[in-house]
């Protein structure tokens, strides 16, 4: 979140449209003020004693009232404005009294809810009902001595009459006092959760477009890593025909046909597995696809076939009780091992290639060693390496990729099984040996 704290929060000044309809406003209430002061000077209403001359209740009713029309750009300085020029007005008896204490309890609103600093607003208003207080407490004190012989004659309550009176006055100021400052406060912090909605909608606009193109990403580098796998073998497996191709075909036509066919065999099969990931691509969420696209451990057999078919002495051996793999372990296992057996015709200059497949108590391990060079897959690009270290780590598992103590390249990748579902395919001996398969060239 990027929301301020509460107390530091500052509500933004009000727009061009606002500031066109407090102008409006100002200037309609201090005409249906003036048009107050006229009827209370015809009715002789002079509530606070004699008024004085008529130009001077013009000039205060305009004081109090015209400030309006700035009371949400500057809301401390129209309070100020309001607050000062209400007493004056009524410590010269002015006789328009509705529409200035409307004045009043607007400017207290309108600084509780657009002050922006909202300590110095709570402040000011604090001080402000307080000195208007106080104004009353002095107004009675002055008055209180110049009131008829007369004036409640006709009082009958129990409660002195001017008792009574001060008590109402009272009253009626709390009520309006209060009901101003608890409705500021209110607005203002409507303003602050509207601010915050807003600032949490722009965090998760955010948070979604990041969510997107990390998705985006990931997926580019899943069809980056499936058209690495896919393509690259086949086409280092065609590459290793053609040439042995080239070297047998004036001497050894036979064996320059068995190289085409194995090439024009690896050419169907990669443009088969193109056409099943394009699928996965297309259909997304169809498990059945997505696995004939990624291929499964069962399918290391014809990895090791290709191998053998490009001139390599290849064997595979099986061992331990094979069990059904997760599909997503079982597509990982393939690919890495895929990826060895196209590093190793590729960079290494083998001639010997094998491959173990180990269904341990709680992983599954593919190693793949050769006794080819290493230079040529350390100065290779590392692609397909970060590819391999990429399917093992989406599994937690662990994988080793590099030069053997006795010559050659080896690469040992392990998937932990949390629970597997172990297939029952054990040997009759009931031996830990279930598939010993080794096939030798």
């Amino acid at each position: 979140m990027t929301v301020a704290p509460r107390e530091e929060w500052r509500r933004p000044g009000p727009t061009p449209e606002q500031r066109r309809i407090d102008l409006w406003l100002g200037l309609a209430v201090t005409g249906l003020a003036l048009v107050s002061l006229t009827l209370a000077r015809s009715t002789g209403a002079f509530l606070l004693g004699p008024p004085p001359s008529g130009p001077e209740q013009l000039v205060w009713t305009v004081a109090v009232t015209l400030p309006l029309v700035w009371r949400r750009r500057w809301p401390a300085a129209t309070l100020l404005v309001v607050s000062v020029a209400l007493i004056a007005a009524q410590a010269r008896s002015a006789p328009e009294t509705q529409f200035s204490s409307w004045a009043l309890f607007c400017a207290l609103y309108t600084l509780g809810a657009w002050g922006p600093d909202h300590q110095l607003a709570r402040r000011l208003r604090i001080g402000v009902i307080a000195t208007m207080f106080a104004w009353l407490g002095v107004y009675y004190a002055v008055t209180i001595d110049h009131i008829p012989p007369g004036a409640f004659a006709d009082a009958v309550g129990p409660v002195p009459p001017v008792l009574a009176a001060m008590v109402t006055g009272v009253l009626v100021n709390v009520l309006v006092f209060g009901f101003a400052y608890f409705f500021g406060e209110t607005a203002w912090v409507a303003a602050r959760r509207e601010h915050e909605l807003r600032e949490q909608a722009e965090d998760l606009r955010r948070s979604q477009a990041e969510a997107r193109e990390r998705a985006v990403l990931g997926e580019r580098v899943r069809i980056a890593r499936e058209l690495h796998d896919v393509v690259a073998h086949h086409v280092s497996v065609m590459g290793v025909q053609a040439s042995a191709c080239r070297r047998v075909f004036d001497r050894d036509p036979g064996k320059a046909r068995t190289a085409l066919t194995a090439i024009e065999q690896s050419a169907r099969t990669a443009v088969d597995e193109l056409r099943r990931m394009l699928g996965v691509l297309r259909a997304s969420g169809d498990a059945d696809v997505g696995r004939s696209a990624a291929g499964d451990v069962e399918r290391i057999g014809e990895l090791v076939e290709r191998a053998r078919a490009a001139g390599l002495t290849a064997t595979l051996g099986v061992y331990g009780n094979p069990v059904t793999l997760p599909e997503s372990v079982s597509q990982a296992a393939y690919r890495v091992t895929q990826e060895a057996v196209t590093n190793t015709l590729k960079h290494a200059g083998a001639d010997l290639l094998d491959v173990r497949v180990r269904y341990l108590a709680r992983e599954v391990e593919v190693d793949v060693t050769d006794d080819g060079r290493a230079g040529g897959r350390l100065d290779a690009a590392g692609l397909g390496l970060i590819g391999m270290r990429e399917r093992v780590t989406a599994h937690d598992g662990d994988l080793e990729a590099g030069p053997r103590a006795g010559g050659g390249w080896r690469v040992r990748a392990r998937f932990p099984l949390a629970d597997p579902v172990r297939g029952q395919r054990e040997t009759s001996d009931g031996g830990s040996l279930t598939a010993a398969a080794e096939q030798t060239a």
